[in-house]
């Protein structure tokens, strides 16, 4: 349908828009007069690959005004509703010359109409007159009434739809909207209802499905009664002579679909004769990857311009929507209250935004203390519960706390950045402290200003790096104490670090709205160089999906919390993709699980932690569940994937410190068969707690890599070598539901519920199979 619209210029010209053209007419040249009326063209598509037609199959001139609506038939064959200005016609498109029937005018404009399911009746409306279905707008708060086809007096119910656009929220502007028939559903993954929406670019598919177990593996025939067929019940002349047939429901059971007949070769059109291969050009709308759109929990959406062809398999159409994600309901909770350290007191609250507030490895937690000389409280993860009221053994690193880090190789090692420019190493014994330490086992100078945040190598023993105010980084060989790199080209304050997954490179975000990759062994100097966050508050940065993409959260110009992603091949075309996340001071510090591409985000003071899981394709980042603490925390910090319980689908194990107490949290993925390995969800983990090579080995060029375990406990067997189980309904079918009932089956359904309560009395008593004493064993009196 082609709609039009016309303006009037003066008395002699008209603007006239049709479809996408514009031309402006000057009427008494013209040598016919517009007709205010139009025509109803009814085509016949072919093949979609093939030639499409160049006319009509069928034209009807009602004659009657301006066309407003049309609406095929439910039932019938080529029986067509039109509906003009003020009153609806029926046509059988078989008789092209006069309508079926010119019904009653409206006392106004025409603006819907609606056949009754079985092709009874027409519902319409207009303006001032409604049928049984109307939507109005008053004080700009639209609603929906129900009406009584019987009694039209008065509607039976109304519900009012505010002035939101609904509960499926779209990125872009709605122009149309047309919902997919049922037989086209993918009814195996619990796909209840698709709906195709029009904007100015593009066509979406939107999918509503019903989230159970064991979808895409059987059929849940409670969801999917037998659906209207697609074969006519009758022809336009029977229905107007008084027929009432119906259409015939079918099955959506895919087994009880028919075969589909193997479609004609395609015909190729031969390059002499000057035929292009594609008679419709497709093309997909520019759309900026600086904000990929988040789709809601219910709802899925197209990101293409363009269509499948009708050919094409919903397993296509699926792949085309994007990756979906097997994390998206992950499940965060704080664990027994037996595994937490409690009765935690004197916590520093003011350590710098660059650092993570506290660290962890898997015997011990350190946490800087608001005591005066900067000490640190130790506490072993094996020795959980109520601290004593006594003064606590501590490090006293002499300095106030900057930042701190457990060497990832060598878990009694622990190294503290202090405000005064030095780095000091300590060296915890063997089952924690016993009496306060004075004596570091290391220093570290060569700073010249307080130093910003520390960051052991990820592969390399007694190696670390630094930043500091004098716009320098510096790495230090712990096993000779000597500074043995110093990297430049920072303009401002360096907000964050991160060594790449393989240890070649390091990434930096600073303040001077810069992000930067140094290749440390070659050269001073960024090897690339990009623009990073606009904000200025604060920043983080961690390598993602094996080190080719680079994941910096920090703020934008309106102080909003944004996630950004580079690739790290080239930094100097800025972010390829970015999330906003919310409003709030903090910055969020970042925890990313390579194995399975899950990124955990909070920050000090927040009672929220955001995850998401990140993909190297659009839409990059799908939003998961979060996790919220009943009170604002200090921040969390990571154990190793060895601490998981893959018995419980752990996937993250973290530890929670709040102003009192240090709570372990896991973060689980809800999965049915848990007596069995989920191997899907735990490929096999590197050995992090182990070098890759030396210091010096690495300095002199050398690469390694972490050697992998399985987290596989070796009486588990993998789901994915599970026995198949015979499909069991769960659910009786629809019909079971729908069947009317009499009341003498009522009556005896209602008289066994309640004799199967009561009991067959001829049952012994429980109590009459208790073992008693013999009757001479009772004392007489």
């Amino acid at each position: 349908r082609m709609e039009k619209r016309f303006c009037w210029l003066g008395a002699d010209w008209i603007f006239e828009l049709i479809g996408i053209g514009i031309r402006i007419v000057k009427i008494k040249t013209m040598p016919n007069p517009i007709p205010l009326c139009v025509q109803v063209k009814l085509w016949r598509l072919c093949d979609p690959e093939l030639q499409q037609p160049s006319a009509p199959e069928l034209t009807l001139r009602p004659g009657q005004g301006r066309l407003e609506l049309v609406l095929f038939h439910p039932t019938s064959s080529g029986l067509l509703a039109v509906g003009n200005t003020k009153s609806p016609l029926i046509w059988d498109t078989s008789r092209q010359d006069t309508p079926l029937a010119v019904l009653e005018q409206h006392g106004d404009q025409l603006q819907s109409m609606c056949w009754k399911q079985d092709g009874s009746l027409l519902a319409s409306s207009c303006k001032v007159m409604t049928t049984l279905l109307k939507f109005v707008c008053v004080m700009r708060s639209r609603e929906v009434r129900l009406w009584d086809s019987r009694m039209l007096s008065s509607s039976v119910s109304s519900a009012s739809l505010g002035t939101s656009s609904g509960h499926c929220l779209t990125d872009t502007a709605t122009r149309g909207v047309a919902m997919v028939p049922k037989v086209a559903l993918d009814v195996m993954s619990c796909e209840v209802m698709r709906v195709l929406q029009l904007t100015d670019s593009c066509i979406v598919p939107i999918s509503y499905q019903v989230p159970r177990k064991h979808s895409g593996q059987e059929f849940h025939e409670d969801l999917y009664p037998d659906t209207v067929g697609t074969t006519p019940a009758m022809s336009a002349e029977e229905w107007w002579k008084g027929g009432n047939k119906q259409v015939k429901k079918v099955s959506l059971h895919p087994d009880k679909q028919p075969k589909q007949k193997a479609p004609p070769a395609k015909q190729m059109p031969d390059p002499a004769r000057g035929c292009s291969t594609s008679s419709i050009p497709l093309s997909t709308p520019s759309s900026s990857s600086a904000v990929p759109s988040r789709s809601p929990s219910s709802t899925s959406g197209l990101s293409s311009g363009f269509l499948p062809s009708p050919s094409q398999s919903a397993k296509a159409i699926q792949s085309m929507m994007g990756p979906t994600s097997k994390f998206r309901h992950i499940q965060g909770a704080v664990m027994h209250r037996d595994t937490h350290i409690t009765n935690l007191r004197g916590l520093n609250l003011t350590t710098p935004g660059e650092c993570d507030g506290f660290c962890v490895n898997r015997q011990r937690v350190a946490v800087p203390l608001a005591i005066s000389g900067g000490q640190i409280g130790i506490f072993e993860r094996s020795q959980p519960g109520r601290l004593p009221e006594t003064a606590l053994s501590t490090i006293q690193n002499s300095v106030n706390v900057v930042d701190l880090s457990w060497d990832p190789f060598d878990t009694h090692r622990l190294a503290v950045a202090g405000d005064d420019a030095k780095i000091r190493v300590w060296q915890v014994p063997e089952g924690g402290l016993k009496e306060t330490l004075t004596e570091p086992e290391v220093i570290l100078q060569g700073h010249t200003e307080k130093i910003y945040s520390i960051k052991f190598h990820p592969l390399a023993s007694g190696l670390l790096v630094s930043s500091s105010y004098d716009l320098t980084v510096r790495l230090w060989n712990l096993e000779s104490g000597e500074q043995v790199k110093l990297l430049t080209g920072h303009q401002d304050q360096v907000f964050g670090m991160a060594w790449s997954p393989d240890g070649k490179l390091l990434a930096t975000v600073c303040k001077d709205g810069k992000v930067r990759i140094y290749d440390p062994r070659k050269s001073t100097a960024p090897v690339q160089e990009g623009p990073g966050p606009e904000g200025q508050r604060g920043a983080r940065a961690v390598w993602v999906c094996e080190g080719k993409y680079l994941l910096v959260s920090g703020f934008d110009s309106r102080s909003e919390r944004v996630l950004y992603l580079y690739s790290a091949d080239s930094l100097s075309s800025g972010a390829i993709a970015s999330t906003s996340i919310d409003i709030s001071p903090s910055t969020l510090i970042p925890f990313y699980d390579p194995d399975t591409s899950v990124v955990i985000l909070t920050a000090k003071g927040d009672t929220r932690v955001h995850i998401y899981e990140m993909f190297p394709q659009d839409p990059y980042f799908i939003e998961c569940s979060s996790f919220n603490s009943p009170e604002p925390h200090k921040g969390l910090a990571f154990l190793p994937k060895t601490e998981c319980n893959v018995r419980d689908v752990e996937i993250a194990v973290g530890l929670l410190l709040t102003k009192t107490t240090i709570e372990p949290v896991a973060f689980r993925v809800p999965r049915v068969k848990k007596e069995f390995f989920q191997d899907d969800v735990y490929t096999d983990t590197a050995v992090c707690w182990e070098p890759a090579l030396t210091a010096s080995a690495w300095l002199s060029g050398s690469n390694g890599q972490h050697k992998k375990i399985s987290l596989k406990p070796k009486d588990m067997t993998p789901v994915s070598e599970a026995p198949k189980e015979a499909p069991v309904r769960k659910y009786l079918p629809s019909s079971v539901y729908l069947e009317e009932k009499t009341d003498e089956q009522k009556k005896e359904e209602l008289l066994s519920a309640m004799v199967a309560k009561l009991g067959n009395m001829d049952d012994p008593l429980p109590q009459e199979s208790f073992e008693g004493v013999d009757e001479d064993e009772w004392v007489s009196e």
